[in-house]
């Protein structure tokens, strides 16, 4: 029971993780069906953006002792202005085209993205210590949890909180809901279509800068393709969801994490580097049984 308890949390945290991730992909699928293959790179831009250039191995943070809030504002400030800049120089010229040519595009402004930090940083990884007092375990019975993994959930929780408010009791929410169901509709009945779209490209951008936080927090180590991973698994929660649902999204995030962290703590020794593998299996048979996610949108049901 101790194990399982244990097993949970850790499954919890990595959920809070994917979910944040897959919000922002869902964001943006949602307005313009595009599927943004640059957003693992915005995560690695929001980490990188609390050092100074160096190519030593030890970065020295910018930041210093700044307070908690102006860290993130600071990260938030960073990826927000790379998103906008992203959807200002290639999005909005492509966005008439076909959703292939979308995310052709989103893989072009991934490499550049990437190879802007190798310029500055170099291609050495690069210890940072961040917030490091998180790492303090609490205990709790015979269960410990570490105050980053409690944090990761809240700030997911609060996130996701914000977000349902912004989207349901707010004009802007309500725009950008009437874009997700159809946009060119949307844009007839007064819907200001660069507006909305500005918006769901900065809201992800703050969710990326978020994202960026808690992973570095927890690997402690940057590398110019550490969002990339996050990114992929992000990506299959948002399929697993249901594409264009942002409720699809982040429980696909938590499905995704429950069955990566319980089949590694509960498979035989000689399976659990086949881990993925399983993982996988079970998105493919879910997906097969219902290939429009776990909860997807009116729209996408519509159209199936």
């Amino acid at each position: 029971m101790i194990n399982f308890a244990q097993t949970f949390i850790d499954a919890l945290s990595l959920g809070s993780l994917y979910a944040l991730a897959a919000l922002g992909i869902g964001l943006l699928f949602g307005i313009l069906r595009l599927i943004n293959f640059a957003y693992g790179d915005l995560i690695t831009l929001g980490a990188y953006a609390l050092i100074i250039p160096s190519t030593e191995a030890v970065a020295t943070l910018f930041i210093g002792n700044w307070p908690w809030f102006l860290v993130i504002a600071a990260v938030a400030v960073v990826v927000v202005v790379a998103a906008l800049a992203s959807d200002f120089l290639v999005f909005r010229h492509v966005r008439r085209a076909d959703p292939s040519t979308l995310m052709i595009a989103s893989f072009a402004v991934s490499f550049v993205i990437q190879n802007v930090i190798l310029m500055f940083y170099g291609s050495r990884p690069k210890s940072v210590d961040l917030w490091s007092n998180l790492n303090y375990q609490l205990q709790m019975g015979e269960v410990r949890i570490p105050l980053l993994q409690i944090v990761t959930i809240l700030a997911t929780l609060v996130l996701m909180g914000g977000l349902t408010l912004l989207l349901k009791r707010t004009s802007l929410g309500i725009q950008m809901r009437a874009a997700a169901e159809d946009f060119r509709m949307a844009r007839y009945l007064g819907v200001r279509g660069n507006l909305v779209i500005g918006l769901a490209f900065a809201l992800s951008g703050v969710l990326a800068a978020v994202a960026s936080l808690l992973l570095l927090s927890q690997v402690g180590t940057l590398s110019q393709t550490m969002g990339v991973p996050l990114m992929l698994f992000a990506f299959i929660a948002t399929v697993v969801g249901g594409m264009g649902s942002l409720v699809g999204a982040a429980t696909g995030g938590f499905a995704v994490a429950f069955a990566s962290v319980f089949l590694q703590a509960y498979l035989p020794d000689e399976l659990r580097p086949f881990r993925d593998s399983f993982v996988f299996g079970i998105v493919i048979l879910m997906l097969l049984v219902r290939p429009s996610g776990l909860i997807p949108t009116k729209a996408l049901v519509e159209r199936v």
